[in-house]
């Protein structure tokens, strides 16, 4: 892991209780394995910078199936690839194509896929549905309903409709948001260090 600076309060901006904030915060990112260049300046620099938010997004999926533990028979072979799927966000797919390539994860290479609605989600680990398609989210969700797949989407309710990470926005930053009882529902599971990292956890007083 990159080497990791301590933040100037003055140069980013922030009071002592921001920076504590900002600490906690990096601690989480930490937990995931993404270095403060790369996360942190990219997050405070949502606030008017989309293509850094979908940085962010691209890290985040490419880290999620890392802490899963996936149920027999979700995978082909024991080299068998992780299959990330992309729907209705291009740059997303392209953001994580090249953030992915070369890499690999629990000794599986990782492939992104970019799918459409009415395409066959078959074999995918992890799927993420962009805003775009919030229309149909209910159909896409119920598409992979038992399946081992990770669904991560973006809507205001997505984790009330089924999805099992959602991003949210605030404070200028992307979070996420997590539901342990809708993996369950397709054999996953989701380490505590995700849990511990997530702005909400469902079923967990805040």
């Amino acid at each position: 892991m990159a080497p990791v600076g301590t933040p100037s309060r003055h140069g980013l901006g922030l009071s002592t209780g921001g920076r504590s904030q900002l600490l906690l915060w990096l601690w989480a990112m930490l937990l995931l394995g993404l270095t403060w260049p790369s996360m942190v300046g990219d997050a405070h620099a949502q606030r008017s910078d989309p293509v850094a938010e979908e940085k962010v997004k691209a890290a985040y999926l490419s880290k999620f199936g890392a802490y899963v533990t996936w149920p027999d028979g979700a995978f082909a072979r024991d080299d068998s690839p992780l299959d990330i799927g992309v729907m209705d966000s291009d740059a997303l797919a392209a953001e994580l194509t090249e953030m992915v390539a070369g890499r690999s994860q629990d000794q599986r290479s990782i492939r992104v896929r970019r799918v459409h609605e009415g395409d066959s989600l078959a074999g995918l680990h992890v799927l993420f549905v962009g805003r775009r398609n919030q229309s149909a989210l209910e159909d896409v969700l119920a598409a992979v309903k038992g399946q081992p797949t990770l669904t991560v989407t973006e809507a205001a309710e997505g984790l009330q409709g089924g999805g099992m990470i959602n991003f949210v926005r605030t404070e200028g930053r992307l979070r996420f948001q997590v539901s342990p009882r809708a993996a369950s529902a397709s054999r996953l599971a989701i380490s505590a260090r995700l849990l511990a990292a997530a702005l909400k956890v469902e079923g967990v007083s805040p």
